[in-house]
């Protein structure tokens, strides 16, 4: 193998290890110990080893002729330029090359869109089929086409046609995507007929298969960019600056970021003060208080839970609050859904960590409803929020706080659906801030005889 493709197996399995580091991040305080130093070693190792054989690579001449060369060039002109949207992926949809055509229309940088999957930027009900195609074409089983749903735009079809690529000195197909925005596709013949040894001319091969509708044929999710809680770029697919601002001369913020973090401010202000006005001892009381308050002006779905035992005890749920104009039976099934059939919530309970994640892959992070049908794709949820509200002070027993972990009075998760923009880590911050009050509105005592942990309990007044 040359030095180029090792150098890609190392960075590839670099970016893995990464991806596996970033889902640790829910772990609790005691073990984060261990993740913080494989963090550091990672860090190391791409200072010390990656960056210096890839100044190395870039330092050589190109492989090959003059003429292969110019033809190189030529080749990444015309994808660079191609009005057409053009992506390329591997046989489980991870992004290889993404032309500006495609970073118009998704919404998300070809550099940060690079080794995370295209499924995760469409709507959950087109992923899955998705993905069959993408592996059908990449087993050589013929070109194919189908309609799906950019989260960006979930009111807009695109019409997707994919073909196997086998690039040289490279043992796996590539598939080439083309997006036609505004194209449904309709008829079995919008496949084209190809595979090994196709030649000219197009028709309906035994790969091809007709445009998949949408199943459900309900309201898509929509994000406002491809990030994940790991950057800041989550609510545009922009990374950098907080909401995927972009950087500006001098670190001055922009109109746009000014504005959010007024708007953070506002809310943790509305928050403190209806806070303020709830009674004292009344934990639960103060939760719901604070969900009233995130409704609507901060996120679509606000689900309260309380944790009136502690963290090792059951959930107990206290509020559902959602769309206005929703779905009223969906309200209804949140509201009886047993708490401790939802694993995230489960998982920020028992951790003391939030979670911030747009375009959710798993399905089932907030369980099911009463017909068996995953919460978050019924809903629509274009990113989720769930955050523990923390007791502070002296625990309970008179030891001192966060000598086991944090104390979890409860859990506030947020949703937000439809063509919202999604929660963007500065949104993610101020909401962890009005999480830490809303737990000291819980801990206050009922009276001035009252114990700190009075309020602690989890009552519900």
């Amino acid at each position: 193998m040359s030095e180029t493709g090792s150098f890609g197996e190392d960075l590839a399995d670099f970016v893995r290890r990464v991806g596996a580091l970033r889902g640790s991040r829910a772990l609790p305080a005691a073990e984060l110990r261990g993740v913080l130093d494989a963090a550091l070693l990672e860090l190391e190792h791409a200072a010390e080893t990656l960056w210096p054989r890839y100044e190395r690579l870039a330092a050589r001449a190109p492989e090959g002729t003059s003429a292969e060369r110019r033809e190189r060039q030529l080749l990444r002109a015309v994808f660079q330029r191609l009005p057409l949207p053009v992506v390329l992926v591997d046989r489980d949809t991870a992004v290889r090359r993404m032309n500006p055509a495609a970073t118009a229309l998704t919404g998300v940088r070809a550099g940060y869109a690079t080794g995370r999957p295209l499924a995760g930027l469409l709507a959950p009900g087109d992923r899955a089929p998705f993905r069959s195609q993408v592996a059908a074409a990449a087993r050589g089983e013929g070109a194919r086409s189908l309609t799906v749903r950019l989260l960006q735009r979930p009111d807009e079809p695109v019409r997707a046609t994919l073909t196997a690529l086998s690039p040289p000195g490279e043992p796996q197909r590539t598939v080439v995507l083309v997006l036609q925005p505004g194209v449904p596709g309709a008829g079995a013949g919008a496949g084209a007929g190809a595979g090994a040894g196709a030649g000219a001319g197009t028709g309906t091969g035994s790969g091809a298969v007709p445009g998949v509708a949408r199943p459900g044929g309900g309201r898509a999710p929509s994000a406002a960019g491809a990030g994940t809680a790991a950057g800041a770029g989550a609510a545009s697919g922009a990374p950098g600056r907080p909401g995927g601002v972009p950087e500006r001369p001098g670190d001055v913020p922009g109109l746009a970021e000014a504005t959010e973090r007024a708007g953070a401010l506002d809310l943790v202000d509305a928050v403190a003060t209806a806070l303020l006005r709830t009674a004292p001892g009344d934990a639960r009381g103060a939760l719901e208080a604070a969900a009233r308050v995130l409704h609507g002006r901060f996120a679509d779905w606000v689900v309260a839970d309380l944790c009136p035992e502690g963290p090792d005890g059951p959930l107990r749920r206290a509020a559902v609050l959602g769309p206005r104009d929703g779905d009223a039976r969906a309200a209804r099934a949140l509201a009886a859904q047993d708490p401790a059939s939802c694993p995230l919530v489960v998982e920020v309970a028992a951790g003391g960590s939030a979670s911030l994640q747009v375009r959710p892959e798993d399905a089932l992070a907030l369980g099911t409803d009463a017909d068996g049908a995953a919460v978050l794709v019924r809903a629509g949820v274009g990113s989720l929020l769930c955050l523990p509200v923390v007791a502070a002070g002296p625990a309970p027993d008179g030891g001192a706080a966060g000598a086991a972990g944090p104390r979890v009075l409860g859990v506030l998760t947020l949703l937000r659906c439809g063509a919202r923009r999604a929660f963007s880590m500065a949104e993610a911050h101020a909401a962890d801030v009005l999480s830490r009050h809303v737990g000291l509105a819980m801990c206050r005592p009922a009276g001035p005889g009252g114990l700190g942990g009075t309020g602690c309990a989890g009552g519900t007044g």
